[in-house]
Formats: C-alpha cells, structure tokens, sequence
C-alpha cells in the first residue's frame, strides 16, 4: 500500500473555496490523501517538521524549508484592506505599549513586527499568546488578531489597524498571507491532480460562499469578504510584495525575551 500524500490547510473562512475542491472534485483520489484543518501556525509546524508534504502555510516559514516548491498559482492574499488581520488597540498607535500576538499566526506576526519599525515607528514590548489572550486587550495592551474571531470582533475596539492596508501603505503592493507549497518533490501526475483540485474550488467559489451565507454561521458579511477583500490570484505583484516581504524578514530580529 502506497503512503497517503498529507495535506494541512487553513480552516479559516478564506480557505473554504480551497477545501471544497479538495473535498469535492473528481481529480483527487480519497484513498490517495489525507487532509487535516489546522490553524496557520500548525500547518506552518507541519510543513516544517515534514509531518505533512503540502500545506496551505503563512508565507513567513517558507525561507524555513530545506526544500519548497509552490504548487499554483492562488493564495490568500489582498491589495489593501484584508479585514481579517488586524491590530486592535483602545489607544492610537504612538501611545501601545504591548502588542500581545496571535498564537494562530507567524506570517501575521512578522508583518505586525516589520510595520512597527518601518511604518508605525513604535517599539513596544513584544508578548506570544495563549488561547485566552484577546481578553487582555485593553489600556495600552493592543492585540494582533487573525482569521474569522477578527471579522467578529474588530468593531468593539477603538482603533483597528489593517495590517495589509498599512502594507499598501508603506510598500505600495499587495500582501501575501498564505500559499500552497510543498516541501518536497512531487509526482507530475499528483500535482498536476492537485492543482485541478484547487481550480476545481475556485470555479465554484460563488456556490461555496452562497452556501455559507445560506448556513446563517457567521453574522458579518461574507460575500463581501471573500469577493472583495481576500484576493486568491497569485499575480505578479502580489509575487513583488511576497518578494520584499522576504527580504525584511532577513533583517528581522527575534523577539528578547523579557
């Protein structure tokens, strides 16, 4: 019996067009794989550790890998606002003395950590997080919030910072958050597969997303979300953006611990 190829993707909304044609399409065979949801930063453990052979995974871990290819031509991206990757704070920027940091997120966190030297010009105190940490948002503790809980709650905060609106604004391209790559060599028959699969999805996005908007799941609006904000095309200038993104990454200290 042959191994199952392993497949991590995000189960975040913006994924679900991505999982359909995982899950639904005829180009895959069930036997042949085996795909587990998982938040951003497990996909990024197991793309690492080799635990999987394909992820769905933040684009910070890519220079990680000892070996990586990506296997098409989507992503989660955006040119401008996202609206599911946000600093949330109850002070402006200059007065944040923490920023507490999505355990769900590494791409998400770099970004944040690259806008605060680059853009924001505050240096605060940097803190990782646990599954309770958005209850500590409050006085001069701002918080990076990632994925769907972001959509729900960026309203309840007195000031919402839009990480790839302000990647717009310091860099004038789009911003890359996820792609599909694999951390080995793969058949030309299974990636060819894979990619059909993935196509497949986004052929029927728009029944996918009327069949979320029709399940009552979520109260903000999603249609909107994934036909305006979250942009899926890895274009040329968002492989620009995902280009400079990696090279701030080389200049990135990591985080003193205190």
């Amino acid at each position: 019996m042959k191994d199952k190829i392993k497949i991590s993707v995000v189960e975040y909304l913006n994924s679900t067009p991505f999982v359909y044609g995982l899950l639904n399409s005829t180009y895959l065979n069930a036997d042949d794989v085996q795909i587990d949801l998982d938040i951003p930063s497990v996909c990024a453990k197991k793309l690492i550790n080799e635990t999987v052979d394909i992820g769905l995974v933040p684009v910070a871990i890519i220079p990680q890998l000892k070996e990586h290819y990506l296997l098409t031509d989507y992503c989660i991206g955006a040119v401008g606002k996202v609206n599911s990757v946000l600093l949330l704070s109850n002070v402006p920027l200059k007065d944040i003395k923490i920023i507490l940091l999505d355990f769900h997120s590494r791409t998400s966190v770099a970004l944040t950590r690259i806008l605060a030297s680059k853009l924001w010009n505050i240096s605060p105190e940097w803190k990782n997080t646990d599954e309770c940490f958005i209850k500590s948002i409050c006085n001069e503790t701002a918080g990076l919030v990632i994925g769907d809980r972001a959509l729900v709650i960026k309203d309840d905060y007195k000031y919402c910072y839009d990480l790839s609106e302000e990647w717009l604004t310091l860099t004038g391209l789009p911003f890359v958050f996820a792609c599909w790559v694999a951390n080995k060599k793969l058949s030309k028959n299974f990636t060819s597969a894979f990619v059909q699969a993935i196509q497949f999805g986004m052929k029927n996005k728009q029944k996918v997303i009327d069949e979320i908007v029709k399940s009552g799941k979520y109260s903000f609006d999603v249609d909107g979300y994934l036909n305006h904000y979250i942009q899926f095309d890895l274009d040329e200038e968002k492989r620009k953006g995902l280009g400079l993104f990696f090279n701030y990454l080389k200049d990135l200290p990591s985080i003193p611990q205190k």
